[in-house]
């Protein structure tokens, strides 16, 4: 086995897919996750110390999304990697980052801290760019059927 395939194994293996069952596939034959994945070996491949990850997520499902950025986590354990991630995501913000920039027109607004950012007082573009971010309630579903109920009873319906 020659030098290159050898490193392109080792580049499959750390992202997580099968070199025997991958290293011959083109673009077309891979899902939208598996070429995300590929993406990253790509970057790794240079040995980098730092990767710019710009909407790594976002055309993928939820789930693939998740393993996405579980890999991104372990790959940053295990490479000592720092990370700079765009994103309009405010879940996957969240979710991930330590530092946090608020761009408005190629200019910073506002930065610090994840918990400071996400914490009121805001400066105005901030806030409305928080507050215009749906929040999820699992509860919304059992909320909505108590109030249809309520509204039937009220009206005389069932």
């Amino acid at each position: 086995m020659q030098k290159k395939e050898a490193r392109i194994r080792e580049l499959l293996d750390l992202i997580e897919l099968e070199p025997n069952e991958f290293i011959s596939r083109f673009p077309d034959e891979l899902s939208g996750g598996q070429k995300q994945r590929i993406c990253i070996a790509r970057a790794l491949a240079a040995e980098p110390e730092f990767i710019i990850c710009d909407e790594v997520t976002s055309a993928l499902d939820q789930l693939v999304a998740e393993g996405i950025l579980r890999l991104l986590d372990s790959l940053q354990q295990e490479l000592s990697l720092a990370y700079m991630f765009i994103t309009h995501d405010l879940a996957t913000v969240k979710a991930i980052a330590d530092e946090v920039i608020v761009m408005l027109q190629g200019k910073i607004a506002e930065q610090g801290p994840k918990d400071a950012i996400f914490s009121p007082p805001h400066i105005e573009y901030t806030e409305l760019l928080l507050s215009s971010v749906p929040e999820m309630d699992p509860d919304w579903l059992d909320r909505t059927l108590e109030e249809r109920k309520d509204l039937s009873i009220k009206s005389g319906g069932l």
